[in-house]
């Protein structure tokens, strides 16, 4: 009855009418009113009014209303899908858009894509499974934004990112919405931010669903959709962006390298590949964010490389330790051209250390070199210098793989950084920090006791100068502390058994800072007198321990 005489007649009186506020009025009564079941049955005779309304109505509130109220009964209950797909729903809204969209040529560009929004959500809930559905969606809409410019209209571009955001919600696997082909091409007509905030749904999209992205095609296309924060789209809004919320994007890309990941070693190579090569052209102020992740996503790979090598395969891989670090190479090199130089020293290292467990020693010298030749030219503040100095000192006693030779040369070119440091104090920690590359535990080919004690000797006489340079300054001596310091690492060397380190020097080390703790000159120093007496109960300790260690103590009289 509704479908052969009340809906035909109602429309008739509708169409007839030719007042747009009463035609709106009555076709969301319409809508609103009769059951959704009832709409479903009647779709062709109630889309087929919709043209004829009169040109002024706001059609596209009364069609996006009549989606949304199908698209929620589809959501209720599964059973009622097969219904959907008997009367063809979707083709039925999707020609009806398009006759609506040509009857009115000037409708604002908003209700084109609010239309198109509806129907997408609509796809989603009936056919979630037709991605081809979804895709065709998006293409009547770049059909209709095509030779349009960027958006301006800021109500149409948060439309827009609704539609975009859709799938995501939906599917909850951007993997899904990258097979949509029409999806990149939407983003194309966002203006730069509403981009930005786009890539930025899609990324924490990623992250909360943690969606696993294994192949490079698929990293490829990722890295597509999120252009916006990877590189300036327009030089315009350069000098307007907030130095936080750069940040923030900035550091939300870097999390989301660290999230690619293949089990396969050859297509993980190529994931770092493309990843590199989108990352690269992102200028000066990103890539201190996005290099570090790359280089750590690289080392994780040839550490994964490292453990497989006791049972190569039959076939030569292509994939090596060493193909790897010629790309870390290059990649880390692009900082210290934009330049961060700190930052490019500290990866260098990192790399150093990887080819040292992997036993490239050719490599391990070439990132060193490049480290050290940073540290020469790049790095001139003193306390960024300081901190590089003892980067390097700590990694290089790691080294293992280096010959004898090699190693001479880096060990004497830190010495020599050490020893050139501005501020005495410094210079006095890092020359006997250098004491531990002459004797390492593990390492019997590095145990030289002889230098070791030269170093400690050099930090002493430099810890004298700092006294008597304070002494000419301020008129006191300055505190203690290097000298105990120095004690420390004399004990330490003597306790792992250097022969140079004999219990005479201890014991003229400790009357020496009794003797300086209790001069005129010297400045009171509660935390140096406190770091002296807990050295001495060390001491005490290691005495009443009794065996071997106990009699290396016992002649020390403390």
């Amino acid at each position: 009855m509704y479908k052969e005489t009340v809906l035909p007649r109602v429309l008739e009186q509708v169409v007839n009418c030719k007042d747009e506020i009463a035609q709106y009025y009555l076709m969301d009564c319409i809508i609103q009113v009769f059951p959704d079941e009832y709409h479903l049955q009647t779709l062709d005779v109630l889309l087929g009014a919709f043209p004829q309304l009169q040109p002024t109505v706001d059609i596209k509130t009364v069609l996006s209303r009549l989606m949304e109220r199908l698209s929620n009964y589809a959501a209720s209950s599964a059973d009622v899908l097969p219904e959907f797909l008997q009367v063809e729903a979707f083709s039925k809204l999707n020609n009806a858009i398009g006759k609506v969209i040509e009857a009115q040529p000037d409708m604002p560009i908003l209700g084109v894509i609010t239309l198109y929004s509806s129907l997408l959500t609509f796809t989603l809930h009936v056919h979630p499974d037709r991605l081809d559905y979804a895709d065709q969606v998006l293409g009547a809409c770049v059909k209709k934004l095509s030779g349009k410019e960027k958006l301006e209209d800021k109500k149409a571009t948060k439309q827009i990112v609704a539609l975009l955001s859709a799938p995501l919600d939906k599917y909850n696997d951007i993997v899904t919405a990258l097979k949509l082909s029409n999806y990149p091409r939407v983003m194309e007509y966002l203006d730069s931010e509403t981009n930005k905030v786009m890539a930025t749904v899609i990324i924490q999209s990623i992250m909360k669903n943690k969606t696993r992205i294994s192949t490079a095609d698929r990293v490829e296309a990722l890295f597509e959709l999120i252009k916006g924060l990877i590189k300036d789209l327009d030089d315009a809004f350069h000098d307007e962006v907030d130095e936080d919320d750069f940040k923030e994007e900035q550091n939300s890309v870097a999390r989301l390298i660290q999230l690619l990941h293949s089990d396969d070693p050859e297509e993980m190579f190529k994931i770092i590949c493309t990843v590199r090569k989108h990352i690269l052209g992102g200028g000066p102020k990103r890539l201190p964010f996005t290099v570090p992740p790359l280089v750590f996503s690289s080392l994780k790979l040839v550490r994964q490389l490292q453990g497989q090598e006791e049972n190569p395969f039959g076939e030569e891989e292509s994939t090596t330790p060493k193909k790897i670090f010629q790309v870390l190479n290059q990649t880390v090199e692009t900082l210290s051209n934009i330049p961060a130089p700190e930052l490019a020293l500290q990866l260098f290292l990192q790399c150093a250390e990887a080819a040292n467990d992997c036993d490239l020693e050719p490599v391990a010298y070439e990132f060193f070199t490049q480290a050290y030749i940073l540290y020469e030219e790049e790095i001139s503040d003193s306390r960024a210098q300081v901190t590089a100095i003892h980067l390097i000192i700590g990694t290089l006693q790691r080294m293992h793989v280096f010959g004898v030779e090699n190693r001479d040369t880096l060990t004497h070119k830190a010495t020599g950084y050490s020893a050139k440091l501005l501020k005495k104090p410094d210079q006095c920690r890092a020359v006997y920090a250098c004491s531990h590359l002459f004797w390492v535990d593990d390492q019997d080919n590095v145990k030289d006791g002889e230098r070791v004690l030269l170093c400690l000797k050099r930090a002493l006489r430099i810890a004298n100068a700092a006294q008597q340079m304070s002494n000419a300054a301020r008129g006191s001596a300055g505190s203690v502390t290097l000298f105990v310091e120095i004690l420390n690492k004399y004990l330490y060397f003597f306790e792992k058994g250097n022969p140079q380190i004999t219990v005479a020097a201890i014991q003229s080390l400790i009357e020496l800072i009794t003797t300086e703790m209790h001069s005129d000159s010297s400045t009171p120093d509660p935390a140096a007198d406190a770091f002296f007496a807990s050295t001495l109960r060390y001491m005490e300790f290691q005495k009443q321990k009794g065996g071997a260690i106990g009699e290396k103590y016992e002649p020390i009289k403390v």
